[in-house]
């Protein structure tokens, strides 16, 4: 089978593998679509953070090189003798979070040490994929394998929201309008929030808040961000969003929320940052954070995009071949700003 397999920092090559066999407890996935993430454009620029470059994962046994991919969905070929809850023929989004299984509270377990398929073992980015039975979450009727491999991402949104402690009628701000920026302001206004605001330095990527819900998209290069929600609601936001990832944003982010309201971190960061502790100290703004997602989040958010009460759609911007995700996926993603999503066609089912 063909997979876009990671070697190291900018070196990821497209090259045929074997296909996996299938253990008792395992099913064989037919990929359909496979998203590049920003983690995988993390992993693929900046180096090795999750991928276990120099020793195998301290929980799959795995290292690099290996295949990427954890956004992605599709149909199951083949399932291991002791499997009981899958069968040949369901169409299926993978939650791809690896836990040790230490602890009966999804959260703890989470943070007990984790990984993930497509990071630290084999993924999507492949024609075909083996995974335990309890990653293959299966769709509802009506639900398309395309906007199934959106199911991830949206999740790791939809778990920012509930970290958040947002509720109905809430102001909102969002710094950071890429592709969890844009599922978060989904989300949020799923979730009832009464006025959302988007803030980023590219007008193309303000105009695609805006079509998915920000009442306000600003750019930040050219208004200040704590000025303007300042100006607005003098006692600041009640919840913010940090999805950008560098220092400035983080700072205000923190600067926009009001006394005990919560700032949540959802990006990535590539370097270390600066801030003032006195800032939480003195203005009573409380941070929280979130990485990925616990299990009834993630299947609930298969059952919303279901009903259509959450549509992530709009934020694929681009279909690429699997033989062109180095040029057409990340090096686009890396250098054109207008790009948000991009699917890698795999069997291409819808």
């Amino acid at each position: 089978m063909k997979a876009a397999v990671w070697y190291g920092k900018k070196d990821i090559r497209v090259e045929d593998r074997d296909v996996p066999k299938v253990g008792e407890e395992q099913v064989k996935i037919k990929v359909a679509w496979t998203g590049i993430c920003g983690s995988d454009l993390h992993e693929y620029n900046a180096g090795a953070s999750l991928i276990p470059e120099n020793e195998p994962d301290p929980i799959t046994g795995v290292k690099a090189p290996l295949t990427m991919g954890h956004e992605f969905s599709g149909v199951v070929e083949e399932v291991g003798s002791k499997v009981k809850n899958v069968q040949k023929g369901d169409r299926v989004a993978v939650n791809p979070l690896i836990t040790r299984g230490d602890s009966d509270n999804p959260l703890v377990d989470m943070y007990n040490g984790f990984g993930f398929v497509g990071l630290t073992a084999d993924g999507g980015f492949a024609d075909h994929v083996v995974v335990d039975e309890k990653h293959a979450v299966k769709l509802p009727d009506g639900m398309s394998l395309e906007h199934a491999a959106l199911v991830e991402p949206t999740a790791v949104a939809v778990q920012a929201i509930r970290e958040s402690g947002m509720v109905f009628g809430d102001s909102v701000a969002v710094f950071g309008a890429g592709p969890i920026g844009l599922l978060t302001i989904i989300a949020a206004k799923a979730a009832g929030a009464k006025e959302i605001f988007a803030f980023d330095l590219s007008e193309t990527r303000l105009e695609k808040a805006q079509e998915v819900g920000a009442t306000h998209a600003v750019n930040s290069g050219e208004k200040d961000p704590v000025e303007y929600i300042h100006a607005l609601y003098p006692e600041g936001v009640d919840a913010a969003f940090e999805v950008a990832g560098v220092e400035p944003t983080f700072n205000q982010a923190i600067d926009v929320t009001k006394p005990r309201g919560v700032m949540t971190i959802v990006a990535l960061y590539e370097k270390p940052l600066q801030f003032e502790p006195m800032k939480l100290t003195a203005s009573g703004v409380r941070l929280a954070s979130s990485l990925a997602y616990e299990p009834d989040v993630f299947e609930y958010t298969i059952t919303l995009m279901g009903t259509g009460q959450l549509d992530p759609s709009p934020v694929i911007t681009d279909h690429i071949e699997l033989k062109n995700i180095v040029s057409d996926g990340f090096e686009t993603l890396l250098n054109d700003k207008s790009q948000s999503k991009i699917l890698v066609k795999l069997s291409g089912e819808k």
